[in-house]
Order: C-alpha cells, then structure tokens, then sequence
C-alpha cells in the first residue's frame, strides 16, 4: 500500500516540519559543541563552574531536548488529523526554540524568554491532538 494511502493529504507539510525540527536540533548541537571549543569543556562534561555562557549554550539545548519527545507525540496524532494545521503550530514551535536559543545565548537566562510565543505552537498541538483523541472515542 502506498504512503500517500496511508495518510491524509497534506501530511506533505509535516513531514517538512519535521525536518525543519532536525535542522534545527542540529544547529542547536552545534552551538554546543562550537562552545565546548571555544571554554575547553571536555566531555563528558555537562555543566562549567567557570563558564556561564557555555553553561547557557548547553542549556538552551538540552532544554529543548527534554520537550522534543513530547512535542514529536503531539505534533504527529495532531498532523494525523489537521496536518495543515498541525504544520503551521510546529513551524511556529521550531521558530521559537531558535529565539529561545539566541536569547540564552547572551548569557542572561532571563532573555531565553524570547521564545516563549513557541507556547502558542505547543500547547496548540496538545489541543489538536486531545480533539483527535475525543474523535475517536466518539465524543466529537
């Protein structure tokens, strides 16, 4: 059976999502590692007692790191159904962790707030994916 069998039209756009999500998770893995470079932080590593940028730069990854499996969750039941949609939230998402990440970078943790809008693309997905969910228990 072929792909576009299997799911709706449109998921075109989340697949491309997705992808903006890798570039991003990359650049975000580099930073980190340019930084490691530039402090001398070895690994394994995690945290500098002298460094506070590189400690903002590792930051600004992991964090996105720690919310990355829950979004890929929600932004794929969500594109399942709204890929559209779905696709719009995600791009806002991805947008935002780089100004989250830019914001950080500067070393003053307060101005990762920069990216707080990826809220809308998050809790936008969770929404979706709850309607998927009442959908198919026959509340909706």
């Amino acid at each position: 059976m072929a792909v576009e069998n299997l799911l709706p039209a449109n998921f075109g756009y989340a697949i491309f999502t997705y992808m903006y999500s890798f570039f991003m998770l990359s650049y975000l893995g580099l930073q980190v590692g340019g930084a490691r470079k530039k402090y001398g932080i070895k690994y394994p590593t995690m945290y500098s007692d002298k460094e506070p940028i590189f400690n903002c730069i590792q930051r600004a990854h992991q964090n996105t790191l720690e919310v990355y499996p829950q979004w890929l969750v929600f932004q794929t039941i969500a594109a399942l159904e709204y890929p559209l949609v779905a696709s719009v939230l995600g791009v806002i998402w991805v947008t935002s962790r780089f100004s989250y990440a830019w914001g950080y970078y500067t070393g003053d943790p307060a101005k990762r707030m920069y990216g707080v809008y990826g809220y809308i693309g998050l809790l936008g997905v969770i929404l979706l994916s709850i309607s998927v969910a009442l959908k198919l228990l026959g509340v909706l």
